[in-house]
């Protein structure tokens, strides 16, 4: 059975289960037909959700290592927000926590927060450290536009 999120309708709020390899596409709800517009936020990510996302998206995948206690996370949050919704069907915006999920943040050697990583064909194409304006997120997802 493949991993999949729940996602609410913005006609009729039912929830509608989405696999992750379907997030960055336009689907319709199960219950009104209405459009289901692809992921436009960041998706909080545990291991599980973690390695189906990033292995089945069909676009790039932007993951904001963070923890609640830490200022510049807090800080760069809200350009992390705008990103997710600018780059809607074209990439997808994965937030994990690494207070809740020291496994993935030593798996990937986070040692300094914020700390992204960019993924593509479920392959790491970039890491970085440190804050980062929503310009720059967008560029190393070389999105073309």
């Amino acid at each position: 059975m493949s991993f999949s999120i729940t996602r609410k309708c913005p006609s009729c709020g039912t929830g509608n289960r989405v696999p992750a390899k379907f997030l960055s596409a336009t689907g319709r709800c199960g219950a009104c037909k209405s459009p289901l517009p692809p992921a436009d936020s960041p998706i909080n990510a545990d291991a599980t959700s973690f390695a189906a996302i990033t292995g089945e998206a069909k676009v790039p995948v932007l993951v904001d290592f963070w923890a609640s206690w830490c200022g510049p996370c807090k800080a760069i949050a809200p350009e992390v927000e705008a990103l997710a919704r600018d780059v809607a069907g074209k990439a997808i915006v994965l937030k994990v926590n690494t207070e809740e999920n020291p496994g993935l943040a030593a798996q990937y050697r986070i040692q300094a927060i914020p700390n992204f990583v960019v993924f593509r064909d479920g392959n790491v194409v970039m890491q970085k450290a440190g804050g980062a304006s929503r310009r720059e997120m967008r560029s190393w997802l070389t999105l073309g536009d």
